[in-house]
């Protein structure tokens, strides 16, 4: 057996594989590489990343999302969201937008992997999962962003933050709220428990 084929050996479809950790299987990986790319069986998803594509029916089907990001970063310690998650919060937001986001603590900056645009955004804090009392926060700190009538979509948020849970929202607010959007939902705070709040 050839040392190509002994490196396809180590890899399993659906994988995202960094140069780095490949090269205890090879004497001269990026050669190996370059030909596994060559022949159809790794896709070149970014500087270093290669995937490893399953097969269906359809042909090979892509790698997902947080299988890039993930391989990527190095870690699981991100979230992955999109202007999209919005509209889970029923407030005007109907626009579908090409967009990913990752918060993450390591990377800031827009990065391509496999043809995709992921715009990363390193910051201290970010939950493990996007709850709509994050999601509401994280789209009054992007409203500037949206392709909505934005006066609209942020009336609709205020009073969909009314019908939330206080504790929740508080927190949410308070951890993950630039200071534009601590000051727009302190009211709604207010209102929803003033002797609370005051407190």
């Amino acid at each position: 057996m050839n040392r190509v084929a002994e490196l396809k050996q180590q890899l399993k479809p659906g994988k995202v594989y960094r140069r780095e950790n490949l090269t205890r299987y090879s004497n001269a990986v990026d050669r190996h590489l370059a030909q596994l790319v060559d022949d159809g069986t790794l896709e070149k998803v970014a500087s270093g990343l290669y995937y490893f594509p399953k097969r269906s029916v359809f042909g090979a089907v892509p790698p997902e999302d947080e299988v890039l990001v993930r391989s990527f970063l190095k870690d699981d310690h991100f979230l992955l969201t999109s202007p999209n998650s919005y509209n889970a919060l029923r407030v005007g937001t109907t626009q579908l937008y090409n967009k990913r986001v990752v918060y993450n603590h390591k990377r800031h900056g827009e990065v391509d992997l496999n043809g995709k645009k992921f715009f990363f955004h390193k910051t201290p804090y970010f939950p493990k999962k996007a709850t709509l009392e994050f999601l509401l926060v994280d789209l009054v700190n992007h409203l500037d962003t949206l392709a909505e009538d934005r006066e609209m979509v942020l009336n609709n948020a205020l009073a969909k933050g009314k019908t939330m849970d206080y504790n929740k929202l508080k927190y949410a607010v308070r951890k993950y709220g630039h200071s534009k959007t601590k000051k727009l939902l302190q009211p709604v705070l207010q209102q929803m428990n003033p002797k609370q709040y005051a407190n």
